[in-house]
């Protein structure tokens, strides 16, 4: 049996800030005990560490349930050049990410039950935190569904536009067949092709073949969106299916959701318990102007939109429509980065600097932190039916996360994904990751990976 103490730690934890001592067992969370007014708590503080085999002095910084990242490409198998699952998850820990769930369109895809199972034996072997993988939907697999285990997986991956191979679906009987065919949450990618591709065509009459970056948001623009995304919803209130829409990008799709009342808390859009959107870094801390001065380095899809865009997602950070904040992390090469729209791959590495980003909008006062652990912590496990996760409480897994206030500055040195660029090289931090602990272990701390642990595989509803 190993215990592990951290004390003297600002607990952030369910829309509550307050001082205390979490005591684990293992990788279980043996006891939470608030100081509060005790006189006496420093003569118990030494009671519950005296025994304890390992102790970690937090003072002077906060300590919150780890991140859990819905939304990521770690590129094992068949995209090793780009990135692998070892890499990856080794930036997960270092940015305080406990848990993962990684995308289908890998090589082979994720679309029939062997290579779902080929990936987690890959992940028993090099996955640094833990893992889960969604299965994806394609335009004739939806008779698999039924044979999936929902206890192993978070949902479905439906790529209603904008994708590769055969896992396009935009046919009206095969969504509605995959709508109509699982239990399980469906996480769409949404950007209508058809609006694309005629955008794209319209660019190279006036741009040439590979329009410059700059006019990625034209051709992919708000319309290819919110025409894609109320399509989802529609086949969501139809079949009563849950929905979580993928990578929101502009004010117009925030208007799917209402804003929740004033006596819900807890972070979660309650008007319609079946549709949630998520945003990801990229579209919360970029915008249209940044193409200048980084080019491709933040070409993603759908599109990084315009300032109001960002600034409406900002908003929507506060007020309940977005419930997550995920990465979207997809590692390219550099050299795959060049050309333009047409060329230039889309995609960009960020999971090891998400949570001090969002951080950051603490000191900006656009949310508190306590929003912050909602949206990148405990609705990711309330949306997906993570089990003994996301949260802070006595029985739950030990996956924790301490930051403190500090600045730094990135330099590429400090870059853990294979890829060994980010589009924030040079960019001054106030908040560093010190600690991740996942299922109890210190798989990071201080800037030192332990590369000889293995996280576990994810257990839903």
């Amino acid at each position: 049996m190993m215990k592990t103490v951290i004390k003297n730690a600002l607990i952030v934890n369910e829309n509550r800030c307050y001082r205390g001592i979490i005591s684990i067992v293992d990788d279980i969370i043996d006891d939470i005990i608030e100081y509060g007014d005790d006189a006496d708590i420093d003569s118990k503080v030494d009671e519950i560490t005296l025994d304890s085999d390992i102790v970690i002095d937090a003072e002077g910084g906060c300590v919150m349930p780890g991140v859990i990242d819905d939304h990521v490409h770690f590129r094992q198998p068949g995209l090793t050049d780009k990135a692998d699952i070892d890499t990856e998850s080794a930036a997960a820990a270092a940015g305080g990410v406990t848990s993962y769930f990684d995308m289908p369109n890998t090589i082979p895809q994720t679309t029939d039950i062997e290579s779902l199972e080929d990936k987690f034996r890959m992940a028993a072997e090099s996955s640094h935190v833990n893992y889960s993988f969604f299965f994806g939907a394609t335009n004739s697999n939806s008779h698999l569904f039924p044979s999936l285990d929902p206890h192993r997986i978070p949902g479905i991956k439906l790529f209603m536009g904008s994708s590769t191979g055969n896992m396009l679906v935009d046919n009206d009987d095969a969504l509605d067949d995959i709508f109509s065919h699982t239990d399980m949450p469906i996480m769409v990618h949404c950007e209508d092709t058809d609006i694309i591709s005629a955008n794209m065509a319209k660019a190279k009459v006036l741009y040439g073949n590979d329009p410059d970056v700059t006019h990625h948001p034209e051709i992919r623009d708000r319309k290819c969106c919110m025409e894609s995304s109320s399509r989802a919803v529609r086949l969501a209130r139809k079949h009563g299916t849950q929905l979580h829409i993928a990578h929101v990008s502009t004010a117009d799709e925030l208007t799917l959701v209402d804003t929740p009342s004033q006596d819900d808390n807890d972070g979660m859009c309650r008007s319609e318990s079946n549709i949630t959107l998520e945003a990801v870094i990229g579209h919360l801390f970029f915008d249209d102007q940044d193409y200048q001065r980084l080019g491709t380095k933040i070409k993603v899809n759908p599109a990084i939109k315009s300032h109001d865009d960002r600034m409406a997602l900002l908003k929507a950070l506060a007020e309940g429509r977005i419930s997550v904040v995920a990465t979207d992390h997809a590692p390219h090469l550099l050299e795959q980065k060049e050309g333009g729209c047409a060329r230039a791959a889309s995609g960009m590495p960020i999971i090891q600097f998400s949570l001090p980003l969002m951080l950051s909008l603490t000191d900006e006062g656009v949310i508190d932190i306590c929003r912050v652990v909602q949206l990148m912590s405990h609705n990711p496990a309330r949306i997906f039916g993570l089990r003994q996760r996301g949260f802070l409480r006595k029985g739950y897994k030990a996956d924790i996360t301490i930051v403190r206030r500090q600045e730094w500055t990135l330099d590429e040195s400090m870059i853990l994904s294979k890829c060994k660029w980010s589009p924030l090289t040079g960019h001054q931090f106030s908040w560093m990751v010190t600690h991740t602990l996942c299922n109890g272990h210190i798989v990071y701390d201080q800037g030192r990976i332990d590369r000889t642990y293995i996280g576990e595989p994810l257990v839903f509803r």
